[in-house]
């Protein structure tokens, strides 16, 4: 067998594979040998398409519209874009200030790539998306990480992002509501973060908006670039139709931003992907322009299976979970059970310990808070059925109980 030892460019270990693809192979595979498993693991609505983006597409598919598309985005997609940031969110874009991609996370990594080289830093508050570090390092970055503790409501502080930015920072990275937390910070908590970036011109900021209408509580949603206009042309505002429009294998994303950081964007991706997809980018005009009302109605059932996994998380001993107030996740700290002996006579050591664990003896899969960068906890998604959402928490409950000291 030929040797390939050194044979992969050493970028490859800049990188791990996605934590949620790692659990999600695990658990297909204890399905696959006839295991009752409770998946709570998904980063994805479980939503249909909706009838009237069909239809379109349809429609596209009737005017045979399926053909290569411009690098940046077709006319008519990136006019959608342009309506919705101006709708939604108070910005107002040219048309060669927006790029579209296969997805929010390709628009992301061409955004990196096109502007971090070695010696320049990234700014991450952790708990973070595990797939930002990856791509920083990846581009040839530093990521700096800051930490949100829980005692803070997972939020960055103004103080800890002044004391992280360096003459080498180049980007500070947002996500709210943000993977995992489900955190929404409000219009003054922008601000603040907003006076520490105005005194540093150097630093740009990205913020990943995906999850923008999925928030509870009848909060609101502000993007740092509306809140603070003078930081609007160093900003890049990223979002999707993947989450709020339960379409996430169209595989569409898109941006706002400087026409120069854009114009790289399209650049980077000219040689990878090319356009995104016709098809991908019918449906997303629909869901931009078209009828938005059943976005409010499917954020209020997730609401109420929030409600129900929250309750559940919280009834089991050794674990607090705070009330996530936006995204699809549920962080839950499980401190209070690391130290413990498992039936089998086995110590958890870590927040890995605990969701194996869950997945080996009480059937439930989760996603360890170690690859957010905050433990010990685990993220437990509340995109499942209400049936398994409440045998999800019994069983956590459970497992719990049958641990020892």
């Amino acid at each position: 067998m030929t040797d390939r030892s050194n044979f992969f460019a050493p970028r490859m270990s800049r990188f791990k594979p996605s934590p949620s693809q790692i659990a999600t192979q695990r658990v297909r595979e204890l399905v696959g040998q006839g295991k009752d498993i409770v998946k709570l693991t998904a980063g994805e609505p479980d939503f249909a398409t909706p009838l009237h983006v069909k239809w379109a597409v349809m429609r596209s598919m009737d005017r045979d519209e399926a053909r290569y598309t411009p690098i940046n985005g077709t006319l008519e997609m990136r006019k959608a874009a342009q309506l919705k940031f101006k709708r939604d969110n108070g910005l107002d874009y040219g048309l060669d200030e927006i790029c579209v991609g296969s997805g929010a996370k390709q628009v992301l990594f061409n955004v990196l790539m096109a502007t971090v080289g070695a010696g320049d830093e990234v700014i991450i508050p952790g708990p973070y998306w595990a797939s930002y570090p990856d791509m920083v390092q990846l581009a040839g970055g530093t990521p700096v990480f800051v930490d949100c503790p829980q005692n803070r409501g997972f939020r960055m502080a103004a103080e800890d992002l002044e004391d992280a930015i360096t003459p080498e920072t180049k980007w500070v990275m947002l996500c709210q509501p943000s993977n995992p937390a489900g955190v929404v910070y409000t219009k003054d908590e922008l601000q603040a973060v907003a006076d520490v970036l105005l005194r540093h011109p150097h630093v740009h900021i990205i913020t990943d908006d995906v999850y923008e209408h999925l928030i509870f509580d009848d909060r609101e949603f502000h993007t740092i670039a509306a809140v603070e206009p003078k930081l609007f042309d160093r900003t890049v505002t990223i979002n999707s139709v993947s989450k709020a429009f339960s379409m996430t294998g169209w595989r569409v994303g898109y941006a706002g931003g400087p026409k120069d950081i854009i114009a790289n964007t399209s650049k980077m991706q000219s040689q990878s992907t090319a356009g995104s997809s016709a098809m991908g980018q019918a449906a997303a005009i629909e869901a931009l322009t078209g009828d938005q009302s059943f976005v409010r109605e499917r954020t209020a059932d997730l609401q109420h299976r929030r409600n129900i996994l929250h309750a559940a998380l919280n009834k089991a001993d050794g674990l607090y979970c705070e009330l996530p107030e936006g995204a699809m996740y549920c962080y839950c700290s499980c401190a209070g059970v690391i130290g413990k002996i498992t039936p089998d006579g086995k110590r958890l050591e870590t927040d890995t310990d605990f969701t194996m664990y869950l997945l080996d003896h009480a059937g439930v899969a989760v996603v360890q808070g170690a690859a957010y960068g905050l433990s010990p906890y685990f993220r437990a998604s509340f995109v499942a059925s209400t049936e398994d959402l409440i045998r999800g928490g019994e069983r956590i409950q459970k497992a719990c109980v049958e641990l020892r000291d």
